[in-house]
């Protein structure tokens, strides 16, 4: 199982972090039970592993002046392996992509973007998106309102998960 060679107290770390990436140190220590240079350690070792990808602040997008957030399901005219790659890359590159998922199925990728104003979304859609190498057709879905954005992973289900592993 992936994550299983961490112990409880990394968990406990990662689990502190994504509710709340600007403690110090000696505040998450406090909170999983240690001293300050164990966690410091610890955590370095996590972001070295690759388990702490960075550090963000969650920003409202409403409130920034981007009033369209669509989801796009793309579908390509080839899937080989470098189409794919190419198509990712581009994906990056487009500001307004904020996330990029490879799906299976009738539907090639997802992708999630913003904008400011239905013009703007419209332009990228037209004239990048549909315009590019590959992509056969894409179908968007306009969202109305936000019900849920939890970043990150239920560390209450993963710890359920250890404690009824014999």
């Amino acid at each position: 199982m992936a994550g299983a060679k961490l112990d409880p107290i990394d968990r406990m770390i990662l689990a502190e972090l994504q509710a709340d990436g600007r403690m110090t140190n000696v505040e998450l220590a406090k909170r999983v039970g240690i001293s300050a240079p164990p966690c410091l350690r610890r955590v370095r070792t996590l972001e070295e592993a690759g388990y702490i990808q960075g550090y963000h602040a969650r920003v409202d997008v409403r409130e920034l002046g981007f009033e369209v957030q669509v989801f796009a399901m793309v579908r390509l005219h080839r899937q080989n392996e470098a189409d794919l790659r190419a198509f990712e890359d581009r994906c990056r590159a487009w500001s307004l992509v904020r996330e990029c998922h490879m799906l299976n199925g009738e539907i090639d990728f997802i992708l999630k973007c913003v904008a400011p104003d239905l013009s703007t979304f419209q332009s990228f859609l037209t004239e990048d998106l549909l315009a590019a190498d590959n992509v056969d057709s894409v179908k968007t879905s306009l969202v109305i309102r936000g019900a849920k954005n939890e970043p990150g992973v239920p560390f209450d289900v993963l710890e359920a998960r250890y404690r009824a592993e014999p």
